[in-house]
């Protein structure tokens, strides 16, 4: 592997520690005030989602097929009708288990740099390549932690008063 490549597994790799500390123990829906009002809860079944349906299978679509085959659509969704019920720990629980995993089978793929100019076919957002993917992959984790932070930090926006001022994740 090279270099850029390992950092992303770093972050990829650290996603789900970075998660239960956040959110361990924490009611199963905990209060939030989230610009789409997805809540942990929703969030994490969103993540796992992905780590069964969104990035190694388009990974390998990449690998064995090119562009000559797009991408399955995602559904951004799906975590309500499929995780909707799960106590929160138990979801952070599975997200690890099911991000180890990926994470085995993609070192175990032994990615050269010259396969992360390979290219494929998003459904909307046309050619892309293995390498974007896989950053994609690690800021999807960041935008979503960030997510997870503005919405614990949303209900508190008023009893910090005047501070307000100083806490941009309070005024996005």
């Amino acid at each position: 592997m090279n270099s850029e490549l390992d950092d992303l597994l770093a972050i990829l790799e650290r996603a789900p520690a970075a998660l239960r500390t956040l959110l361990r123990g924490l009611p199963t829906r905990a209060p939030t005030g989230t610009r789409d009002d997805w809540d942990p809860h929703a969030v994490l079944g969103h993540l796992i989602h992905g780590e069964e349906t969104d990035w190694l299978p388009r990974l390998e679509i990449i690998l064995q097929h090119g562009e000559a085959w797009p991408f399955v659509p995602f559904d951004r969704l799906a975590q309500f009708e499929h995780w909707g019920d799960r106590p929160l720990d138990e979801l952070l629980d599975i997200f690890a288990q099911r991000r180890a995993h990926n994470l085995d089978r993609l070192r175990a793929l032994r990615l050269t740099p010259g396969q992360l100019a390979l290219r494929g076919t998003h459904p909307e957002l046309g050619t892309v390549t293995l390498g974007q993917l896989l950053a994609a992959w690690a800021v999807h984790d960041l935008n979503h932690i960030g997510q997870i932070a503005e919405g614990l930090a949303n209900p508190y926006a008023q009893a910090v008063g005047p501070w307000r001022a100083y806490l941009d994740i309070l005024n996005r």
